[in-house]
């Protein structure tokens, strides 16, 4: 009998930006330098408190299980930073420790999808949303948002997407790609609408121009996701974790002893070193990429580029290359190979991204200078 796969994986698209650095990482090994806006990963080491805490923790012999929930200190100072930084108090029993925010996710819509369930997400989004969505079983729902008006999800539009099989509404705010920061107003909005609430936190911190919120403690049907790759630079580390309503918390402990035990705990100790000590790093890291952003934006718009709306938060710019092709798949792919610079289709954040291509300003001053410098060459 041949090798049958489940239909599910059919409906799953590559992710473009993991599709880009691998080719750029097949550059580099011939010999290439290749110039990175390609990912979102931060340039800057981790607070070096939660390199010392994991390498400690090592040597001293933490490499068991740990409570599929994580590390009681390590959930504890979750819920103290949540209620430092957004003055919501919520129990360390609701909080529960992932190895990645997407593995977070993934529980979460294991949990609230069944399938042919709807879930809604507004576009420009995040590229795996909606595979996570499809894994699961369900059906990904895309709203658009527009430049015009700053990215802010139209409430009323949501509404008009809802149908009886909507199990959730997926919100990023900070927003990958657009840097798009959602008000609180639109947030209640959303809430109100009766519909459990996926709130995707992983950029929070990391915002230039004030005015973030968080959907924690708008309503009793709100999961927040969050972790410690962006705000911390410690992606590697894969660590997040997800604070869920009560009721949601025992289910998701039951999936998650299922499908991965429990996070490293030598990587739960570097999570508690960093909310303890790494402050200063993300304080570092939001003034550096304040500078970043408004090299990288005028330099795009020298090149010809479209910004309609500049970035609020997180480190991208999600720039209308239109100019230049209309397929941002083969015009990334063309300036990786002609350029060697690396940036991620537009096309990978929804349909309503064909045309556009993100640029991380997660790298070097160095590099973003290089960067502008070959593109203006090839675009020429």
């Amino acid at each position: 009998m041949p090798l049958r796969f489940a239909p599910r994986v059919e409906l799953i698209e590559p992710f473009l930006a993991m599709e880009i650095m691998e080719r750029a990482l097949e550059l580099e090994r011939q010999g290439a330098r290749i110039v990175h806006f390609e990912l979102g990963e931060p340039d800057f080491p981790p607070p070096p408190a939660a390199s010392e805490a994991c390498v400690a923790a090592l040597q001293a012999g933490e490499t068991r299980y740990t409570d599929s929930r994580g590390l009681a200190e390590l959930r504890e100072a979750i819920a103290a930073d949540h209620e430092r930084r957004w003055g919501v108090r919520v129990s360390a029993d609701r909080v529960l420790v992932t190895s990645g925010t997407s593995l977070a996710m993934s529980l979460v819509f294991s949990l609230l999808v069944g399938p042919g369930d709807e879930v809604i997400l507004p576009a420009p989004h995040y590229p795996c949303y909606p595979g996570l969505v499809r894994v699961a079983g369900g059906v990904p729902v895309a709203v658009a948002t527009r430049a015009e008006d700053a990215y802010r999800i139209d409430v009323d539009a949501v509404k008009l997407a809802v149908t009886p099989r909507t199990r959730a509404i997926v919100v990023a705010s900070p927003s990958n790609p657009t840097g798009a920061v959602q008000t609180i107003g639109t947030l209640q909005g959303l809430v109100d609408l009766g519909i459990p609430i996926v709130s995707d936190e992983i950029y929070s911190g990391l915002v230039y121009a004030g005015g973030e919120c968080s959907a924690s403690g708008l309503g009793d049907e709100v999961f927040v996701l969050d972790g410690f790759s962006k705000r911390y630079a410690m992606t590697g580390f894969r660590l997040g974790y997800v604070i869920a309503p009560e009721l949601a918390v025992r289910p998701l402990q039951t999936l998650a002893q299922n499908l991965f035990i429990c996070a490293n705990p030598f990587v739960q100790r570097a999570g508690i070193a960093a909310l303890e000590r790494g402050a200063e790093t993300t304080t570092r890291m939001r003034e550096i990429y304040a500078r970043r952003r408004l090299t990288m934006l005028e330099g795009l718009r020298q090149l010809g580029m479209i910004v309609p709306s500049e970035p609020a938060g997180a480190f991208y710019i999600f720039a209308d290359a239109r100019a230049f092709g209309s397929d941002s798949r083969a015009l990334a792919f063309d300036l990786l190979e002609r350029a060697s610079v690396a940036v991620t289709p537009g096309i990978d954040f929804g349909e309503v991204g064909e045309g556009w291509l993100r640029f991380s300003y997660a790298a070097s001053d160095e590099d973003i200078r290089l960067g502008l410098q070959r593109l203006a060459g090839a675009l020429r």
